[in-house]
């Protein structure tokens, strides 16, 4: 017969109390980051079918939304503008009259201490769909020597930089540029010093994969590509080594956060990068991984609370110091219910 071990980890299994007196990672409200997609328009709150619970809003509705938000304990939302008219150049995103810049008004005057953090991403505002300016023929930035449809690197870096001097002017807390441009920190950082705006720090999406989860999120932001993909600019999802390379590109050119996206399929790169960097580490679960938890709960083939903490935990423990999630909301009232 085996001697009986001295220790058994089962002893601090045997009651709820134990358990949460020897809980490692602990998963609170403060943890989240909440995305609002926000549209042009008066008294509009439109469902996104592919995401239940989830909505795009127009500015007259984001006060009680936002005084929501911070009366649950969430720190921080994220915004994602629909602007009425889409161009090649996105040239909503850079306009001080924009959808964002007013969106960022409204909730500071409804919510003051409600952090906004501005997404830079170009692809809601093209009326292509891709992250910046593309090389088409007529364009003034149209190069011959390179394809047609090409995102262009340092063209759409001048873009990102005026619109991120718009969106701090309006009253962004932190700017969170997400389209995968080489030298896109570096860029943004020098037009907001610029601005005497060197307070603002930027949230990078220095990791940010070609992923097949994003289907849900393209229809919240009507934002789908109009021809090829974003490959050419977002990683390849077989790559470790690279992400760790464009995260310490992003930390030289003075990114203050770094970014994960997406979360659960990435918990190593995470990890890696978490444990590589000495900066805060923020992961995004996207729009598929909550529309997925979703399916199935409907379907009855998992409990959505339970799987849905269990994934939010599993990030954070991976090494997320903050979480974008659409399940910000419902999981702040679950931990609420569950003291």
């Amino acid at each position: 017969m085996l001697p009986i071990p001295t220790y058994r980890p089962r002893r601090l299994r045997l009651t709820a109390g134990i358990q949460r007196m020897v809980r490692e990672t602990t998963l609170t409200p403060a943890d989240f980051i909440y995305p609002l997609f926000v549209r042009h328009g008066r008294d509009e709150r439109r469902p996104i079918a592919s995401m239940p619970g989830v909505h795009q809003f127009t500015v007259d509705h984001l006060a009680a939304e936002a005084r929501e938000i911070a009366g649950l304990g969430i720190p921080a939302v994220i915004l994602f503008g629909i602007p009425a008219a889409k161009d090649s150049l996105g040239s909503d995103n850079y306009d001080p009259s924009g959808i964002v810049p007013q969106a960022i008004k409204a909730i500071k005057d409804a919510a003051p201490g409600l952090l906004v953090v501005s997404d830079l991403c170009f692809c809601e505002y093209t009326d292509h769909g891709h992250c910046g300016i593309v090389n088409m023929p007529g364009h003034n930035h149209y190069t011959p020597s390179l394809p047609q449809g090409y995102l262009l690197n340092d063209p759409t870096l001048e873009l990102l930089g005026r619109a991120a001097v718009v969106h701090a002017e309006a009253g962004a807390d932190i700017i969170a540029p997400s389209g995968m441009i080489d030298g896109m920190v570096a860029a943004i950082r020098a037009a907001l010093d610029g601005a005497h705006l060197e307070h603002v720090p930027i949230m990078s999406y220095a990791v940010k994969y070609a992923s097949g989860f994003y289907g849900p999120f393209r229809d919240a932001a009507e934002s789908p590509p109009q021809f090829g993909d974003r490959s050419q600019y977002q990683m390849d999802p077989a790559n470790r080594r690279e992400a760790l390379r464009e995260a310490g590109l992003d930390v030289a050119e003075g990114a203050d956060i770094l970014m994960v996206k997406p979360a659960l399929p990435y918990l190593d790169i995470l990890s890696a990068v978490a444990a590589t960097f000495h900066l805060p580490a923020a992961a995004y679960q996207v729009s598929g991984e909550y529309a997925m938890l979703h399916a199935a709960a409907a379907n009855g083939w998992l409990d959505l609370r339970r799987c849905a903490l269990e994934s939010l935990t599993a990030i954070k423990r991976a090494g997320a110091d903050m979480i974008v999630t659409y399940f910000a909301k419902d999981a702040a009232r679950w931990l609420e219910e569950g003291r």
